[in-house]
């Protein structure tokens, strides 16, 4: 019963109350982020695989600018992410713009993280079933090391959840990723700006 209908119903109601008691928030960042980016935008859509791999646009700040270098080429993210975007991001900030998707359907607060539409051929058969449920802005793998933890490891994390799933597990990651996010760990891989791509061995 939770998994079917009351984890979209508490979704729904989380959403609206977020957006009204963070929308100031989004508001404010999104102007500083206006300025920081050069140009670039405050937010950042891409097509990402949801439940049953159905693909939708996931709506987050963007954190970077679009520079590239003579050929064309976009920099390194190293050398792209802003001063205001490591702030954002450091903080999670950058997600809350997804209280949209959440809304909209697209997602769920709890449920494995929405990766690249190019990942979906390198999964296995097992690993493609994180797409059995929503994807969420916080999930199993992430407060158990999120981007600090390899590819594979999120993977199994992700397919625990999905058998596992129940209203006690959501409310124990709920509050382990406030625990998270205060100590900002696993924010990126290690030597890395952010998180390196999955190449479907790691």
């Amino acid at each position: 019963m939770y998994k079917h209908f009351f984890k979209r119903l508490f979704g729904i109601i989380g959403a609206i109350i977020g957006l009204i008691l963070v929308g100031w928030i989004i508001v404010i960042v999104a102007v500083l982020l206006h300025f920081a980016n050069k140009g670039a935008g405050a937010f950042f859509l891409q097509e990402r695989p949801g439940k049953d791999a159905r693909i939708y646009k996931v709506i987050k700040f963007k954190t970077m600018t679009d520079e590239r270098d003579e050929s064309g080429e976009l920099l390194p993210d190293a050398d792209r992410l802003t001063k205001v975007g490591r702030v954002v991001r450091s903080l999670s900030i950058d997600e809350l713009p997804q209280l949209i998707n959440i809304l909209k359907g697209d997602m769920a607060f709890i449920g494995p993280r929405p990766w690249r539409v190019e990942y979906l051929p390198l999964y296995s058969p097992e690993q493609m079933r994180r797409h059995e449920v929503r994807p969420g802005i916080t999930g199993w793998a992430q407060i158990n090391g999120r981007n600090a933890i390899s590819f594979t490891k999120r993977l199994e994390y992700d397919i625990y959840y999905v058998d596992h799933l129940s209203f006690w597990l959501d409310v124990k990651i709920f509050f382990k990723t406030f625990v998270k996010v205060f100590k900002r760990e696993g924010i990126s891989e290690e030597g890395q700006a952010t998180s390196e791509r999955f190449n479907g061995y790691n």
